[in-house]
């Protein structure tokens, strides 16, 4: 039966492709070529990934914005056909994959990803055997869906803020806002794991390889951000701060379960649990603190008081201790979304995700905005 079923699977792959291939004669704006990558880069077989079509598909769409339109017209027909969870999975990792390549020209345009599979359930098997992998290609599309529709909202609020300046608590607050969504994408990404004993297969490892690398890339703009934000932050955003330093710790605690999880599975980016560094509950008291006496006017006669109002805090984390240093000397910040205006082919040239080492990961620490598959 399972020679059966790779067999039909491998005939309907084959009938895709040739219906690709009379669709090169009957249109002139469709990229054949393109096409055929995608149907290969998301074929039927779970015993492996075609990371050398994956990558014809990156490079196809590092090369040329127009080919957009091509890629959205082929994996949405191509999802909104299946009914393998196989060939959905495989759509989703390979979307996952063309967010981080780094064109903002196309993610700026994909906004929300072109097909639904919120209510995914595979046709090909009983339910009593799909249904974890059902639940997994579901909370993958919701994070990743979410994800694509964040990534674009950046690139065009950046084209908006280039065209016009903005007021320091208007950028405090956006920054704010931007913080508090990738929380709520990291809070996505913890949700997405195999649940069912029949789970363990090459392609959901494959998978979860990719989540691992996101989820600490993820976890490292969140840290960054914050350690950015607090020197500019004032009295009226420091609940919002201090909510936004509170999760963060608490997500951290998160991400350790979730690796260890991950490690049990068998996930090769999981094997050596990275140490997560939590700002310690005396340093978080000293932030709320200080922020709150930030914009607080000095009471007459303490010139002294005032200068101490006026400066800025900064958290240095340090593998043996955390300090807390006043300075003079605001921290001004960039929106490291900016990164998506500079190309960095070296990240595609790998076919496997990153291996994570067992370093410990500082709260100044910026991970790579890789996935490679």
């Amino acid at each position: 039966m399972k020679l059966w079923k790779r067999a039909a699977a491998a005939i309907k792959d084959r009938k895709s492709l040739l219906a690709v291939g009379f669709s090169r004669r009957n249109s002139s704006y469709r990229n054949a070529d393109l096409e055929a990558a995608i149907i290969k880069a998301t074929s039927h077989d779970d015993s492996s990934v075609d990371y050398s079509n994956a990558h014809r598909v990156y490079k196809w769409i590092r090369s040329s914005p127009l080919n957009l339109k091509t890629l959205v017209f082929a994996i949405s027909s191509r999802v909104n056909h299946t009914r393998s969870w196989i060939v959905a999975l495989k759509s989703l990792m390979l979307l996952h994959g063309v967010l981080c390549c780094k064109v903002p020209s196309v993610v700026g345009e994909i906004r929300r990803l072109p097909f639904d599979l919120s209510d995914f359930s595979d046709g090909h098997s009983c339910l009593s055997k799909t249904w974890g992998f059902n639940i997994f290609v579901r909370t993958y599309f919701a994070f990743l869906h979410h994800y694509s529709s964040f990534l674009s909202d950046q690139i065009h609020r950046l084209r908006g803020n280039n065209r016009r300046s903005l007021e320091k608590s208007d950028s405090v607050i956006q920054e704010l806002e931007r913080i508090q969504k990738l929380q709520s994408l990291l809070d996505m990404i913890l949700q997405i794991r195999p649940i069912a004993d029949n789970m363990k297969k090459t392609l959901i490892l494959e998978a979860m390889d990719c989540l691992v690398i996101e989820s600490i890339n993820i976890y490292g703009r969140i840290c960054g951000a914050i350690m950015k934000i607090l020197p500019l932050a004032g009295k009226t955003e420091a609940a919002t701060v201090l909510k936004i330093v509170h999760k963060a710790t608490s997500q951290g605690e998160d991400l350790i379960i979730y690796f260890e999880f991950c490690k049990s599975f068998g996930v090769s980016n999981a094997r050596e649990i990275p140490q997560f560094v939590r700002i310690p509950e005396e340093e978080v008291e000293a932030i709320e603190k200080m922020i709150n006496s930030v914009q607080e006017k000095p009471e007459p006669g303490k010139e002294e008081e005032e200068v101490e109002d006026e400066k800025a805090i900064v958290v240095l984390e340090q593998p043996k201790k955390l300090q807390t240093i006043i300075t003079d000397k605001w921290e001004i910040f960039e929106d490291d979304y900016r990164c998506l205006d500079r190309r960095d082919d070296e990240y595609h040239q790998n076919h496997l995700p990153l291996i994570v080492t067992n370093q410990p990961v500082y709260i100044t620490y910026t991970m790579p905005d890789l996935i490679t598959f």
